[in-house]
């Protein structure tokens, strides 16, 4: 099996920021897995919170590439299992080897990923469309120029409830708030009151990720559901999450991959925890592995690659917060070469 590393920066159509950083170009490293003539693709992006970058990325992945070569016949989760011990340092990189290698693996059994799992794709979820901070009239431009039945609206300003003040009077799609950690408890337990009056369906990651003691006063008190995002990262933090919030937002990348992202959507399920996946700014290479994750989720957040001025690859497509199949096999993604 030989391995390729492809870099990249993909431009945003429109500045991205939340409540602790923005950026308009958001550089990632796309993980090509050859065998017979088949290849599988993967991604990992660049991220300042976990203090990654693209040339890290590919310097963990480059130092284990003779390992990767011996590791064509084996299943997903043995490639995984394999290669696990040798990146804990670095998950992303191990979810970009992962996504490429399940990608590969189905293309050579000719069926897509949901097809070899056997699932049905009747009832997946809509995808929402994030709205970053920004004035209110730019966010308000923003919605306009993407009607949407589902947002998500990044929080995390002193005017958070005004935000969603002008924009409910907009429109009557679903709101989700993701405040990244910005909010005080008191802010959350009394914005929860005020935000379920104006349509919004949940709260994601309101503090900061290491306060339980918080996270149980708001678990509590809150009248919207509280999904977790940085507090939930990786399989241990599942069990964590029980009983400090409703749900829990899994992240391919944060979490090393399919493979892992899988035992969590299962033990979330068992715990009565809803289940959701996010995505990170990313091309449709990293979108299209989600999507063969739908038929297991409550909620989905997918429209990464929606944000980008161009996008370096085909795959699934999203219209109107559906997602749309390619036909292609493995998760159906390849590079625009």
């Amino acid at each position: 099996m030989q391995v390729k590393l492809h870099h990249y920066d993909l431009k945003l159509k429109h500045n991205f920021k939340i409540s602790r950083l923005s950026f308009d170009i958001k550089p990632t490293l796309i993980v090509e897995l050859i065998s017979d003539g088949i290849s599988g693709f993967g991604e990992a992006t660049e991220n300042a919170y976990y203090e990654l970058d693209t040339y890290k990325i590919a310097a963990d992945i480059t130092k284990i590439i003779p390992i990767i070569e011996k590791s064509g016949n084996l299943s997903p989760e043995e490639f995984w299992n394999t290669l696990n011990p040798l990146l804990l340092h670095n998950r992303f990189a191990l979810c970009a080897l992962d996504i490429a290698f399940h990608d590969l693996f189905a293309r050579k059994k000719e069926k897509k990923l949901y097809e070899l799992w056997n699932l049905s794709i009747d009832k997946n979820p809509l995808t929402n469309y994030t709205i970053g901070i920004s004035t209110i009239d730019e966010m308000l431009l923003k919605m306009k120029e993407m009607p949407w039945p589902i947002y998500k609206i990044k929080l995390g300003t002193p005017n958070d409830i005004e935000i969603v003040k002008a924009l409910r009077a907009t429109t009557k799609a679903i709101f989700r708030v993701d405040a990244n950690c910005g909010w005080t408890v008191e802010e959350t337990i009394k914005n929860s009151i005020v935000l379920k009056d104006l349509g919004v369906e949940f709260i994601e990651q309101p503090l900061k990720a290491d306060d339980y003691l918080g996270h149980a006063e708001v678990f509590k008190h809150s009248v919207l559901p509280i999904i977790a995002d940085e507090s939930c990262i990786e399989e241990e933090d599942v069990l964590k999450c029980h009983n400090y919030f409703h749900g829990v937002n899994i992240k391919l990348m944060k979490c090393g991959g399919i493979t892992s992202a899988l035992r969590m959507i299962h033990e979330a399920k068992s715990l009565g925890l809803k289940t959701m996946v996010g995505c990170m700014t990313e091309s449709t290479i990293g979108i299209s592995a989600i999507a063969h994750l739908l038929p297991f989720l409550d909620y989905v957040d997918m429209d990464g690659a929606l944000l980008l001025e161009k996008d370096i690859a085909t795959g699934v497509s999203i219209d109107f917060g559906k997602t749309i199949y390619s036909k292609e096999n493995g998760t159906g993604a390849k590079l625009i070469r």
